[in-house]
């Protein structure tokens, strides 16, 4: 099946939140794109300079927002304006598949409406996770707080317009239950990084590269407690390398002892690289899936994990990783130092990752997006 500009065939379209990141679900779209390589598109904003230069090649149709540049290149500011710019995003398609973890599950849809959720919005339902404290103790939270009771109301009028949800990992699928009352199924996205492409050395660690180093690929938000992981390599006689950038870029390099190392705006030639030189990555935050264990294990790396969230589906543990009780710098340096020594079977660890192979994502995929275009 094909997104079909020919005639006769379905017209197949994507929607997605923003485009403004390098993320996970960014990659996922792009894997989406590949399953329907003629679909359009539609998104609030798009920040060219800002996600995967991938999308440059193909067709985007973005909100009226997308004029506002301060908008593009901080999409969370445009938070109270977002289901009015989803609302003027009408898709004219057969079947339209929305990445959502937060928006795109409501654009209009004359055609049918796949939606493919990262997690229920987490500013509505996850609030202080959200923003790394209880929310009436600041200025931004308490607005969130205000504006919540209406988003909720809309964000569950804009879940009960889909035909049929599918979810990426065991924890979001118990959200969405939750949140909309609906019944969902697990299709977990495949990892993004193709360990065959090309690498490129990336200079700030150079001279860490013949020894190693443990890493930590994240945006630099509280709930990905980056800060955390930081203060565990404090004092360690191990290196840390933070591959990322957010709000917290500035505080976390102001405090990062010298072993630990913070860079950002990397490409996936970079990263090959980076992933290839680690020794191990640390993965601290709650997620609802998590795509860096299977992206590090697919260079036959393990990763030491919070025991929680999607981690619990992606990791095989004593086989593709281990895992820590609480995102704590104490229990993440234990972890550390656990780890030391111990001789990981690469072959086995790629072996799990390739459970999570694109192939199979678009198999599934391709095959609910049948099932729907069908009439079922």
């Amino acid at each position: 099946m094909t997104d079909g500009s020919s005639r006769g065939r379905p017209r197949v379209a994507i929607a997605h939140d923003y485009l403004t990141q390098r993320g996970g679900a960014e990659r996922v779209v792009l894997s989406i794109l590949r399953a329907f390589p003629d679909a359009v598109i539609h998104t609030t904003l798009y920040d060219p300079d800002g996600t995967f230069p991938e999308f440059r090649e193909a067709r985007i149709v973005a909100s009226p927002l997308n004029r506002a540049a301060r908008l593009r290149h901080d999409h969370r500011l445009a938070l109270p304006l977002l289901p009015w710019a989803v609302s003027r995003l009408p898709v004219d398609a057969d079947l339209v598949i929305a990445s959502s973890s937060g928006w795109a599950h409501a654009v209009p849809a004359t055609g049918r409406k796949l939606v493919y959720c990262h997690a229920p919005a987490r500013w509505l339902y996850q609030a202080e996770a959200y923003l790394g404290h209880p929310p009436r103790t600041s200025v931004r939270g308490r607005a969130l707080l205000a504006l919540t009771p209406g988003l909720r109301r809309w964000d569950r009028r804009a879940a009960a317009t889909a035909d049929r949800y599918l979810v990426n990992s065991t924890v979001v699928r118990d959200r969405v239950k939750q949140a909309y009352g609906i019944d969902a199924e697990v299709l977990p996205p495949p990892f993004g990084i193709d360990p065959s492409g090309p690498s490129r050395e990336v200079a700030e660690l150079a001279d860490w590269a013949p020894e190693g180093f443990h890493l930590l690929v994240s945006r630099l938000l509280p709930y990905k407690h980056v800060a955390e992981a930081v203060r565990a390599f404090d004092g360690l006689d191990e290196r840390l390398a933070v591959v990322g950038h957010g709000p917290l870029d500035a505080q976390l390099r102001a405090t990062a002892p010298p072993n630990v190392r913070i860079v950002s705006g990397l490409e996936d030639a970079h990263l090959r690289w980076v992933y290839a030189h680690s020794t191990a990555l640390i993965a601290p935050s709650l997620e609802d899936f998590g795509l860096t264990p299977l992206e590090a294990g697919a260079f036959g790396r393990p990763t030491l994990a919070l025991r929680a969230g999607g981690y619990l589906d992606t990791i095989a543990p004593g086989v593709s990783g281990a895992f820590f009780e609480a995102p704590t710098p104490d229990d993440i340096r234990v972890a550390v130092l656990a780890n030391r020594g111990h001789e990981w079977d690469q072959a086995a660890i790629r072996s799990h990752v390739d459970t999570f192979s694109e192939q199979h994502f678009h198999r599934r995929l391709v095959a609910a997006a049948e099932t729907l275009l069908n009439g079922d």
